[in-house]
């Protein structure tokens, strides 16, 4: 079964991404997935959002898919079903993220194999905002 990794390695990892594609991100400010991509955006990470029928989000210009944005990853954060994760991993792999996350609600074993498989640091079922919060604002 997979866990997520320890509290320095995600540290670290927030730490050392600074550009974050969001695949699913809404641009209605009462959904968690535009509260979430805010909260980041304001801690100083460039936020690319991801949805087929979105045209910009928070000023930044939204993409179809994670193999239409021009420019390199950081981190993938995932606000979609879970049976839908593994389709999403599959897309980010080759854009060589240091890592997708999948949001609190959010878990796929064959996602997470896929992503380990593949060298990506996993995390599911966990909120960016929260560990960000926690780690880095208040620790």
């Amino acid at each position: 079964m997979f866990s997520n990794p320890d509290d320095h390695k995600i540290k670290e990892l927030l730490k050392e991404c600074k550009t974050i594609a969001v695949v699913g991100l809404s641009d209605k400010p009462n959904r968690d997935s535009f509260k979430v991509a805010q909260y980041m955006q304001q801690q100083g990470y460039r936020i690319i959002p991801v949805h087929p029928r979105v045209k910009e989000v928070l000023g930044e210009k939204s993409y179809k898919t994670l193999a239409e944005i021009p420019e390199p990853i950081d981190l993938v954060n995932v606000f979609r079903k879970s049976e839908d994760t593994p389709g999403v991993v599959e897309q980010a792999i080759p854009l060589g993220p240091k890592a997708i996350w999948l949001q609190l609600g959010i878990a796929n074993d064959a996602a997470a194999a896929l992503a380990s498989n593949a060298g990506v640091t996993f995390i599911q079922d966990s909120c960016i905002k929260v560990e960000h919060a926690r780690l880095l604002k208040n620790g």
